[in-house]
Formats: C-alpha cells, structure tokens, sequence
C-alpha cells in the first residue's frame, strides 16, 4: 500500500507527532511555517499559479503551520493566509502552533479585523492545547551539557 502524500517541515515535537500518526493512518498532510507559507502563497501569485497552491492545500486533509508569530506577515500575507483558513474552514483540519497569545496576534497580522475573523475561523470546534514551560530545545541543551565532560 503506498504511503499517503506527506510534506514536512516541522521542529515541533507536537506537530511531528500529529503528522506522523495521519500519515500512519493513511491521511495526506502538509505541515509547514507560517512564514514559508506564506512566502510560497506570495511566490504563486506573482507567477499567477495562486489558485493552483490554494486548492492543493484545501486537498490536505491536515495542514500544518508552525510557527504562527515569529515573523511579522505583511499585509498581503496576512490575506493570503487568512484566505487558506477559510478555505479550509469546516472542509479540512488545520493545526497551529504559535508562541503568541491571541491578543498579541494582531500585531503579526496587521489587522483588528482580519485578525478578529482569522480567530473566529480557528476557535471555531477546536481543541485548544496552551503549553507553559521550558522550551524542549533548551532542555535538549541543558541535558547535552551536563552529559559531556568538563574540558581541562
């Protein structure tokens, strides 16, 4: 049985394990981070392919966007992505992983209003997981230093 279509591009361990666990069960995914998200939105409709990329990403079953708030989107970013959520709005699941609280998304989309909308979208039947704590990495780091030997 061929394995299901599956694109990754995640260093998130909760994100990884959502992917791997669809595509176990046979679900195509597409995992990816906002801002290479939106740099590929941007990039089709430049070279006018923008309809092309929005209906393949409406045909994954699960997408992915990692990394919500790192980098402030431009307003013709923030539309472009604001547009693959509704698409995908009650159509298909989508899982976003951010650093921000909600009140702080505006300042990465922009906008008050896009922003209110995006969050209606996204609320809407959700499972919302808030994580507080040590980033993995950094303990990843701790860990590794405490297990080398201390150089003369």
């Amino acid at each position: 049985m061929p394995l299901p279509e599956t694109r990754l591009a995640s260093a998130n361990p909760l994100s990884t394990t959502v992917v791997l666990t669809a595509c176990q069960h046979g679900h195509r995914v597409r995992s990816t981070t906002a801002a290479a998200l939106v740099s590929e939105l941007i990039e089709a409709r430049d070279e006018k392919k923008l309809l092309r990329l929005q209906k393949q990403l409406a045909s994954y079953e699960l997408l992915i966007v990692d990394e919500l708030g790192f980098v402030p989107l431009s307003k013709t970013g923030a539309e472009l992505l604001f547009e693959v959520f509704s698409q995908r709005y009650e159509r298909s699941s989508t899982l976003v992983t951010s650093n921000l609280p909600f009140q702080e998304w505006t300042e990465v989309l922009g906008s008050k209003r896009l922003t209110g909308a995006l969050l209606d979208r996204l609320t809407h039947h959700v499972h919302i997981l808030e994580m507080n704590g040590d980033s993995y990495r950094l303990k990843q780091s701790k860990r590794k230093q405490k297990s080398q030997p201390a150089s003369a």
